[in-house]
């Protein structure tokens, strides 16, 4: 892989694992399944495979991230409803 992947990878895996301590659910399994994405995608070598790959994590992230927007809305609307 070129060390350019590499190092998205790395910076990806690591944001997606300071975003899932705080995932809401504990039974997921958050951070198990992220390891076993990575680990299962460790052998890619052609760019678009690799490329796609980063996407997906990307998604992930931004989905997570909303889901916590979510919640705290939630959360606020309960509080502070009339």
């Amino acid at each position: 892989m070129n060390s350019r992947y590499r190092l998205q990878a790395i910076r990806l895996y690591k944001e997606l694992h300071r975003i899932g301590r705080d995932y809401p659910d504990p039974a997921y399994d958050f951070h198990g399944k992220l390891r076993r994405l990575f680990e299962r995608n460790r052998h890619l070598t052609e760019k678009n495979e690799i490329e796609r790959a980063l996407a997906l994590g990307e998604h992930i992230k931004n989905e997570t991230l909303a889901l916590y927007s979510l919640k705290k809305y939630r959360h606020l609307r309960r509080i502070y409803k009339d």
